[in-house]
């Protein structure tokens, strides 16, 4: 038997993994038992930031990592096709349904255990029975602290922040439209490259409908349908003038408990990205380029662009607007924003602590400790940033898991894969500045003749990656 501990993305996705590799997963999960700052329900794979998996094509690292999780068997991913909202040529989901589909999927498997407990000590680990810490970023203090024993170091930490959602009929139409960025949708998207999609683990897989538990929304539901898929509040000077005004001088929450504040760079507060200066939020979240205002014909000087949060259409989030703003300052600040001057709040903004180890001093690249072979670290906590890197660094841990316990050799993907680039990084950074990260072309090992245009290049490295990445799931499968 294997045991996870964390049943978030990464948890759900190695205890998928490992059970459809026909062995038997006890998964531990301490919701509702003990709650989180920020968690609302109990369950499994509960989204608490961003709906958004970000892009969905093979020409954006991100992409290309979303196609390799697809073919070795992806549950996550499956279950966020389920149950995709439109986002132009993002993957973004409904996110009560997309938790449904992993509980579900989770809850019916018949070699998967589900235990709602707190655990509060590791328990013991062989290679007979390994051991996958998957407990994310809020892990509670106890176990925090027994995790910082195993690997002899302090656990390090940054903070996260959330964006508000708006009730969609509080927003006023007359003063915004609905475009995509440059009209990008998945309708345009390069089709999948490389090898021919498959999975590595032993057992059936469901489709995407199974996993939803219904026929279900159809997965094209998210691509453009000709008119985008955000809405978009554009700002003039003068209104974008006095927004970052009120935003750099409204009063933030207390960080309590906090020493220090350390922000993780792809997530920073919209307030702390305004005190850099008053223009970064016009290269950042408000950047105008590829919006076309009806009313101009032009870009706007600013844009804010809202999301579709559900299938039903009827809450929408602020996109790259983390706040730890006070409550009553974020609804005072951004009905300054066109558009949503009457704005009901459906979740405030909100800030918490993530913690993660120091993956390059205990990992290796296969996503086990260095000293403790028989156990594995997935998700936030081993210092990977992201929904899917968290999901694809359970993947990849689930699947080694399994193979240890069944005496095969454990192995990572080379780096000329996205799913292996990560894992690399994850265990080859320089310690002294380690910080997590997304998945980037710039981890992944380059091309020896790269071709000048920056489109081709990208998909260069999809096809190498698909086509290395069939090469190692055959090697696993003899």
């Amino acid at each position: 038997m294997i045991r996870i501990i964390g049943g978030g993305l990464a948890g759900c996705e190695a205890a998928w993994q490992v059970a459809s590799a026909g062995l038997p997963v006890t998964l531990y999960e301490m919701r509702p038992v003990r709650g989180t700052a920020v968690h609302k329900t109990d369950r499994l794979a509960e989204l608490v930031c961003s709906n958004s998996f970000r892009g969905d094509k093979v020409d954006n690292a991100v992409g290309l990592l979303k196609e390799e999780m697809r073919r070795l068997g992806s549950l996550v991913i499956r279950a966020a096709e389920a149950s995709r909202v439109p986002a132009g040529a993002a993957l973004a989901v409904d996110r009560e349904r997309f938790a449904d589909a992993i509980t579900a999927a989770i809850a019916t498997h018949p070699l998967i255990t589900i235990v709602r407990q707190e655990v509060t000590s590791l328990p013991a680990a062989s290679v007979d029975e390994p051991l996958i810490v998957a407990t994310g970023p809020l892990t509670s203090e106890g176990l925090s602290g027994e995790i910082a024993r195993l690997v002899g170091s302090s656990q390090l930490y940054f903070y996260d922040a959330i964006s508000p959602i708006v009730l969609a009929e509080s927003i006023d139409r007359t003063k915004v439209f609905r475009q995509s960025r440059w009209d990008r949708s998945l309708r345009n998207a390069p089709a999948p490259v490389g090898a021919e999609a498959g999975v590595a683990s032993e057992g059936s897989q469901p489709s995407a409908a199974d996993v939803a538990g219904e026929s279900g929304p159809a997965i094209g539901c998210g691509i453009d349908d000709g008119q985008g898929d955000y809405l978009n509040c554009p700002l003039n000077k003068d209104e974008y003038l006095r927004f970052y005004d009120a935003l750099t001088h409204a009063e933030s929450a207390t960080v309590h408990d906090f020493d220090k504040e350390r922000f993780f760079e792809g997530c920073l507060p919209v307030e702390v990205m305004a005190h850099r200066g008053v223009d970064t939020l016009r290269f950042g979240p408000m950047k105008p380029v590829g919006l076309t205002d009806p009313r101009t014909g032009r870009f706007p000087y600013a844009a804010v662009q809202l999301r579709q949060d559900n299938l039903a259409a009827d809450h929408f989030s602020l996109v790259g607007f983390q706040t730890q703003l006070k409550w009553g300052e974020q609804a005072r600040v951004l009905r300054l924003i066109p558009g949503l001057e009457q704005a009901e709040f459906v979740r405030y903004g909100m800030v918490h602590r993530n913690t993660y180890v120091n993956g390059p001093t205990v990992l290796s690249e296969t996503w086990q400790l260095k000293q403790h072979p028989a156990i594995f670290f997935a998700g936030q906590m081993s210092g990977v940033e992201g929904y899917v890197e968290s999901a694809a660094s359970g993947l990849l841990a689930g699947l080694n898991a399994a193979a240890l316990a069944r005496g095969r050799a454990t192995s990572a993907p080379p780096r000329t894969t996205a799913i292996g680039a990560l894992a690399y990084y994850a265990s080859h950074a320089d310690p002294a500045h380690y910080e997590p990260s997304n998945i980037t072309f710039g981890i992944m090992e380059p091309l020896v003749k790269p071709p000048r245009s920056k489109m081709e290049r990208k998909m260069a490295m999809a096809n190498r990656a698909l086509d290395v990445l069939a090469d190692w799931m055959r090697d696993r499968a003899e």
